[in-house]
């Protein structure tokens, strides 16, 4: 399945607004560092992987991103909404990521990649509850629709929505993603 395209959501790392969590321990300007290293690393497994892939970004124009990222970089705009509609836009079949997950290498996308060549979808269940990759074949805005984000229930909730389509899930190995500063323990090459 060549036409497997991946996208990563992301945000322009500008001090306050991102990895807002972090703040209280590293500054504005620390947690703009961090992101900015974890956006980095998810962009080099991307271009490593050879799937093709683009950001789905929000925070900055395209320009912004391509100057301070790599000017070969797709950059399209999250769009209006939240982000049950911003996910909603993305065309199947696709890997979705986020951009904050520094244990991800291009083997689990390679892994995602060829799980949908077999199976409708594929996930990544983060040790948060959530999930750190979710790939699908078909159209799958079902899957973001009423989910309770940022909880420990997405995982199991995004799971159930697949299964109540009689779609079983592929899942892959479990991975952390960086929200609080307890995240960071394992990866102290991330700190800022």
């Amino acid at each position: 399945m060549s036409d497997i395209h991946l996208y990563i959501f992301c945000r322009w790392p500008e001090p306050g607004k991102a990895k807002t969590r972090l703040i209280p321990q590293f500054g504005p300007d620390g947690a703009a560092a961090i992101y900015t290293k974890l956006l980095t690393h998810t962009i080099e497994i991307a271009r490593a992987s050879g799937i093709p892939f683009e950001l789905r970004a929000t925070g900055a124009n395209s320009a912004a991103f391509q100057a301070g990222l790599g000017d070969d970089l797709n950059v399209v705009d999250q769009g209006d909404g939240d982000l049950t509609d911003r996910l909603s836009r993305i065309p199947a079949p696709a890997i979705v990521i986020g951009s904050d997950c520094p244990g991800l290498t291009q083997e689990h996308l390679w892994a995602a990649h060829d799980t949908l060549a077999l199976e409708e979808m594929v996930i990544g269940p983060a040790s948060d509850g959530g999930y750190y990759l979710l790939g699908f074949k078909s159209d799958a805005h079902f899957a973001f629709e009423d989910i309770a984000w940022s909880t420990d229930k997405v995982f199991e909730q995004t799971v159930k929505r697949f299964a109540e389509r009689g779609v079983r899930p592929a899942v892959l190995p479990q991975l952390s993603d960086v929200d609080i500063p307890a995240d960071l323990e394992e990866w102290p090459e991330f700190l800022p």
